[in-house]
């Protein structure tokens, strides 16, 4: 059965790329013709309506339908820094579309690189090399624009996608940092699933699942709060709910 199931994984991959590819490539047709000339936030505020269509059509293609809960924690007007754990490859193209109204995710530079999804990659995210010091320190200020300009900002606090037993990696404090500075309130996000379809430890290997994103009530730093008790404050928040919630 094991043996099988790997077979499985392995063709369920290639379709998934396929089907990846195929609706990307409809999908950047009306995207660069109605929304890669437009100034943002408008710019952000369309490509998440685009991606949003991209993302129902892909995962139902796949085997793999959303379940969203929580919305109503976001606020009209209010932009919020969305904290999401990070199991998979998986979380940012199911995270990003989930959020309600236009956001951008802090994202690793490399793939920008690629041709046609690359494009696609950078408008929806700040960019980040994480071996240069001055590229994260842009990417800082940058986060603080997309704030100001009433978007939300997506950030996985782990840093890297978690590979161990344990529910999360402990937490970076950029983000905490970024509440405290700018008094927006951060809106922990828990992905369910996500590592059943696409596993960290696996190569060229997929598998249909139901996934969930989960949105908790929004948290503000208490006054003459710390970075560091912040952090740690909301990583037990998510730490607990991922451990006692099933989906």
């Amino acid at each position: 059965m094991k043996f099988f199931k790997e077979i499985f994984g392995r063709i369920w991959a290639a379709w998934a790329m396929i089907a990846f590819v195929l609706t990307m490539i409809i999908f950047f047709i009306p995207f660069f013709l109605f929304c890669y000339f437009l100034p943002d936030p408008k710019k952000t505020d369309r490509f998440i309506l685009f991606s949003r269509v991209w993302m129902g059509v892909f995962l139902h293609l796949i085997g793999c339908p959303l379940k969203k809960v929580g919305l109503q924690h976001f606020v009209d007007g209010q932009p919020s820094i969305v904290l999401c754990n990070h199991n998979s490859f998986m979380d940012i193209p199911i995270s990003s579309p989930a959020i309600p109204g236009g956001n951008k995710t802090i994202a690793k530079i490399e793939m920008a690189k690629v041709p046609l999804f690359g494009i696609l990659y950078k408008t929806g995210s700040v960019l980040v090399d994480r071996k240069s010091d001055v590229s994260r320190k842009d990417s800082y200020a940058k986060m603080k624009q997309v704030l100001e300009m009433g978007l939300h900002m997506c950030i996985y606090p782990e840093g890297t996608r978690n590979k161990s037993s344990e529910p999360l990696k402990p937490f970076h404090s950029g983000a905490f940092r970024l509440a405290i500075e700018t008094g927006c309130p951060v809106i922990p996000a828990l992905i369910f699933n996500t590592r059943k379809v696409l596993p960290a430890t696996k190569t060229f290997y997929a598998m249909p699942h139901r996934i969930a994103i989960h949105f908790l009530k929004p948290y503000y730093a208490n006054e003459g709060e710390s970075v560091e008790d912040f952090k740690q404050r909301i990583f037990e928040v998510m730490k607990s709910y991922y451990t006692s919630t099933t989906y």
